[in-house]
């Protein structure tokens, strides 16, 4: 459907029940991130490392599955039903969690191993993680991207909307996370596990209530081909081409005619970066174009792009590493900390509430307030471009690890000298809330950057990009917590690696932290080089691929 079309379909009025579902569906899977690791260990009885790892495993999982959402609501279902066939296995899997919660015999008893559940009760277990994972994945992959589809990304009005449209998602979805972190985590913490599930799996029925009954608002875009074999198409056919020469005017390289074009499907103009893939585009037989034996340029182009941004992709992993860490070692740390402000006792994994509430203030802020000034500063429609976005949110991933090695020293050393005192919970809020403000920036500019760069028919599979970046984090932090534990239980007197002791005051989860934070300052320095290499495709021209565009 053209976006001309009638006025009942597309706009903020259409995204409203997408900010509805955003705000729902993430009660129960934030809250459930801030409690789930807790739950493994204290309920099914994994000891740390075994809690932390599964935890991040379900995750990394959870996010990695979202590029399986995406090619399926790009090619085979549209973004709505996607989401909502996703939504039931969502729902399912919290059903699982739930019935298991609360049954006795479906738990384990105390035991000395690392994880002490087993038989039915783990095929229950990891059958419940496993639907849950694919359930949210599809739906995380598909419910940004529907609501972004409302807006002509081509109109600059429409652009500008979008860019605004993933400030409101991003701010919907906190609220909801704020709302899972503080009322879901009293539920599981003081009325049981189960309740806390339960909680979880009701508003997420409701949302997903909410978003089917705005099916007539919506703008739907139409399905494209896969783009998997639009991607393999041109590999393969650059890889046969590969001895021909290149005609010396890309004008000659094969382009359908603009008649012949699918009006829904956008025209990309040539490019001079990776000159070897526009091979694949040489007409061998002009009589005869065959799509299996020749590509267009703009299928060319949409693999340049998609190469293009890689680099970029691959430098939010150790930004999401760090994150990690806050979802785990920082729950963790806080169970030696003192949890009162004044008379109020804070339950611990409500701790990510900080950084939740520096992102509902600053959103709007920044919606409203920085992005006005910044427009009158720089001239970009957007106050600043998605990469600077993204560049100033790895910088304050950075300062949140320095930070994180400092209060965990400052924690130790209290705990080890004077057991019966405690540093105060709130000593973490430092470390969350620039994280908090980092991922404000990050995440937000990346899902923009990918819909808006990515071609049209691969802008489901590109956003899940953004949340595919969490997963790759997510999995690497279980890598460096086995890599770190391995190599320095090595050359520890004591034998223990920095993070494998079951009492947290023994371990040296500073010196992991600040780890991170070396590692971090090596990634920004590469993602400065490819941030400033990339070029937008609103600054290509014909032909002018090769130049470079400043971040």
């Amino acid at each position: 459907m053209s976006y001309n079309e009638g006025k009942k379909q597309g706009g903020f009025r259409a995204c409203l029940f997408v900010f509805v579902l955003g705000t729902l569906e993430n009660i129960g899977f934030v809250a459930n991130m801030s409690i789930m690791a807790l739950y493994f260990h204290r309920v099914l009885f994994f000891d740390i490392s075994s809690s932390a790892n599964t935890f991040t495993n379900f995750l990394g999982s959870t996010f990695l599955l979202t590029i399986l959402g995406g090619f399926i609501s790009d090619t085979y279902l549209n973004r709505l039903y996607t989401c909502l066939l996703f939504g039931f296995l969502e729902l399912m899997g919290l059903l699982l969690l739930t019935i298991q919660a609360h049954s006795k015999k479906l738990l384990p008893d105390p035991c000395n191993k690392s994880t002490c559940i087993k038989h039915g009760q783990a095929v229950m277990f990891y059958a419940s993680l496993c639907m849950l994972a694919l359930g949210c994945s599809g739906v995380k992959a598909s419910v940004a991207a529907l609501g972004a589809d409302q807006f002509d990304r081509e109109d600059l009005e429409g652009a500008k909307h979008v860019a605004s449209y993933f400030n409101y998602y991003q701010f919907s979805t906190t609220i909801g996370s704020l709302i899972g972190v503080t009322a879901v985590v009293w539920i599981a913490l003081n009325k049981g596990w189960d309740w806390a599930f339960f909680t979880s799996l009701v508003t997420a029925f409701v949302g997903f209530v909410v978003l089917a009954i705005g099916k007539p608002y919506y703008l739907v875009q139409p399905l494209a081909s896969s783009p998997i074999v639009r991607i393999s198409q041109v590999i393969i056919s650059a890889i046969q081409n590969r001895n021909l020469n290149l005609p010396e005017r890309h004008e000659d390289v094969y382009e359908i005619d603009d008649k012949e074009r699918d009006p829904f499907q956008e025209k990309l103009l040539h490019t001079n970066q990776f000159r070897f893939l526009d091979k694949a585009a040489i007409l061998q037989d002009r009589d005869s174009p065959h799509p299996g034996r020749v590509c267009t340029v703009t299928q060319v182009e949409e693999v340049k792009i998609l190469i293009r941004m890689l680099p970029i992709f691959a430098s939010t992993f150790i930004m999401n590493t760090c994150l990690a860490q806050l979802q785990t070692f920082s729950v963790l740390q806080g169970y030696s900390m003192d949890p009162h402000l004044a008379s109020i006792r804070i339950p611990n994994p409500s701790m990510p509430v900080i950084p939740l509430v520096f992102m509902v203030i600053l959103l709007p802020l920044y919606e409203f307030i920085f992005v006005p000034f910044a427009q009158k500063m720089t001239g970009h429609p957007n106050g600043i471009t998605q990469l600077q976005r993204v560049g100033m949110g790895l910088v304050l991933s950075i300062v949140s690890m320095v930070i994180a090695g400092a209060v965990e020293v400052k924690r130790r050393d209290r705990a080890l000298k004077n057991p019966s005192t405690q540093i105060s919970l709130f000593w973490l809020s430092f470390q969350y809330g620039v994280f908090g403000v980092a991922d404000m920036f990050a995440m937000v500019g990346l899902m923009e950057f990918f819909y808006k760069e990515a071609p049209s028919g691969m802008r489901s599979l590109a956003t899940s990009f953004a949340l595919l970046s969490l997963s790759f984090g997510y999995f690497l932090s279980t890598v460096f917590v086995s890599i770190v534990n391995a190599l320095t239980e090595e050359v520890s007197s004591n034998k223990q690696g920095w993070l494998q002791a079951q009492d947290l005051n023994h371990n040296q989860l500073e010196y992991f932290y600040w780890f991170l934070a070396f590692l971090s300052c090596l990634n920004f320095a590469n993602y400065l080089f490819w941030a400033s290499w990339y070029k937008y495709r609103s600054d290509v021209k014909e032909s002018d691929g090769n130049k470079v565009q400043n971040l």
